[in-house]
């Protein structure tokens, strides 16, 4: 009998559980693994369901077709925003939790120095080609000259290609998806000229509660974090506390972690990830400083109307932003229509993350 690879996937799981727990309820962990089945289809249902109502101006995906190990291998790069003179190299990283391939842009204005780098983590259905296009941060990457990693979740570890984000083996340090992204990262700063200052993460969606994992658990890795219709650190620990998560209904972490130097991102009408996720984040990582924050509002001429809020130290400097816009959906903000999931009468979320990034190190 061929078990399909989801079904498959959550057995294993619940091999796992076995594994750690004793075999005194086989029984409870099998159905768990039944029920995380029908959880997950529900969540790929739901999103897809989601995505189209509430994206402004929805475009098709563009896509070509115990040691650590990386292979890169050189790949054109494309965008039909601006002509970029970069590359776009394609990769894999593989260690004891798995392997994830990636792509890489070095832009043709990296000339050798120590560059930033920054990391950016898609959201479900896509991948590295189509949220480089969506968001356009390559071409951002060749204003600033920096490197911009897209690490690349794959259909084996989950069929929507969600970062795993709601497992608890995934929100811990060196292993699961943490060590594989942390463990691309560092093998790219191993290879390239990086500014190990500056370097960022960033994401959108299940990408962007992976973004927080990874700015949580790695603080000394990465100097800030970009979170696009996210969700907060340890908001779940399994697919039916995920739904409740992205319903408002969220866990709020215990973990005494240090200061996280983050920027928020999220529409108000969003219906996928309720946007009371994003008010946790910035107040997860608001958390350690003195003064409340404060409101700027704006509006993009012909776009969404935004509030902007500002958490700043006690020297001045802001350590989060809240950008909640205004009639907004489960879409990147101020994204190109090339890419998925995009809307592009919000403020532009990805000139303000690299503006944010640049201010922390």
């Amino acid at each position: 009998m061929k078990l399909n690879r989801l079904m498959l996937a959550q057995m294993r799981s619940a091999t796992r559980t076995l594994w750690r727990s004793g075999p005194v309820t086989p029984g409870a962990a099998v159905r768990q693994a039944m029920s995380n089945v029908n959880a997950l289809h529900r969540v790929a249902r739901q999103q897809m369901r989601d995505f189209t109502m509430t994206v402004t101006e929805p475009a098709p995906v563009s896509t070509p077709a115990a040691a650590s190990a990386t292979t890169p291998a050189a790949a054109p790069a494309a965008t039909a925003s601006a002509p970029l003179t970069g590359t776009f190299i394609a990769g894999s990283h593989t260690n004891d939790a798995g392997t994830r391939d990636y792509k890489l842009y070095v832009p043709a204005s990296y000339t050798g120095g120590p560059a930033p780098l920054v990391v950016m983590l898609h959201g479900c259905t896509q991948d590295p080609d189509d949220f480089a296009a969506g968001t356009g941060m390559n071409v951002l990457a060749e204003e600033v000259g920096c490197l911009v990693l897209y690490p690349a979740q794959s259909k084996s570890a989950n069929p929507s290609r969600c970062w795993n984000w709601f497992n608890a083996v995934d929100q811990r340090r060196d292993e699961g998806e943490p060590s594989l992204i942390a463990g691309m990262t560092q093998a790219i700063m191993a290879t390239y000229s990086v500014d190990a200052s500056q370097v960022y993460v960033a994401g959108l969606s299940a990408g962007g509660a992976m973004a927080t994992i990874m700015g949580t658990l790695y603080p000394d890795l990465y100097a800030a974090v970009g979170v696009h219709s996210g969700l907060p650190f340890a908001s779940a620990n399994d697919l039916s506390s995920a739904l409740a998560a992205m319903k408002g209904d969220f866990r709020r972490s215990q973990l005494e972690n240090q200061p996280l130097p983050v920027i928020v991102f999220h529409g108000d009408r969003d219906t996928t990830v309720h946007p009371a996720n994003g008010e946790e984040v910035v107040a997860q990582g608001a958390r350690h400083l003195p003064q409340p924050g404060t409101t700027e509002p704006g509006n993009v001429p012909d776009g969404h109307a935004y509030t902007r809020t500002l958490y700043p130290a006690t020297d001045g400097t802001v350590q989060a932003e809240h950008w909640l816009v205004h009639g907004a959906g489960h879409a990147w903000s101020g994204g190109q229509a090339q890419g998925s999931y995009t809307d592009g009468k919000g403020p532009d979320a990805s000139r303000e993350m690299m503006r944010f990034f640049r201010t922390q190190r």
